[in-house]
């Protein structure tokens, strides 16, 4: 979308708290993946903390076990190939070993003006708008997007899992 990038939010509950050694592995690879993901062609901002893995201080509705991601790309594309032609799916294809099964969708996508940082608050008000009305412009997933074909045959589903 021309003047636009892509924000994505992926909001997890963790089984256990960052410490715990059930969530060891993820909590230990955080900052790797990260690292790959900011260099990456499209990359162009991600929600981080100030001393914790990743964002994982952004602990959602007080609960410290749900993490957010929350980054943006300049397009579908370039986040589809972080996502599922990186070291990032071989995380992506483990993630039942680290993050609780959630009841309603927890991925939402939207496009941002050119230059926009959203904020936690912002992505989590698009997150329930995708819940409470469905695909939309405002508020999307995966297939909403026509040109995104990855998450079809990367074992993304369309529902929450």
């Amino acid at each position: 979308m021309k003047g636009h990038h892509l924000a994505e939010l992926n909001v997890g509950k963790l089984i256990a708290p960052v410490g715990d050694p059930r969530v060891a592995e993820f909590i230990d690879n955080i900052e790797r993946i990260n690292t790959l993901g900011k260099r990456m062609p499209g990359f162009v901002w991600m929600l981080e903390g100030s001393g914790s893995p990743g964002a994982t201080e952004h602990a959602i509705a007080g609960d410290p076990l749900y993490v957010p991601n929350l980054t943006v790309w300049e397009d579908a594309a370039s986040l589809e190939t972080f996502v599922w032609g990186t070291l990032h799916k071989k995380f992506y294809e483990k993630r039942q070993d680290w993050f609780e099964v959630l009841g309603k969708m927890h991925f939402v996508m939207w496009w941002v003006p050119e230059g926009h940082t959203p904020t936690l608050d912002e992505a989590l008000e698009r997150l329930e708008m995708l819940r409470e009305q469905g695909d939309s412009p405002d508020a999307f997933g995966w297939d909403y997007l026509k040109d995104a074909t990855m998450w079809k045959t990367h074992g993304c589903q369309v529902a929450a899992e």
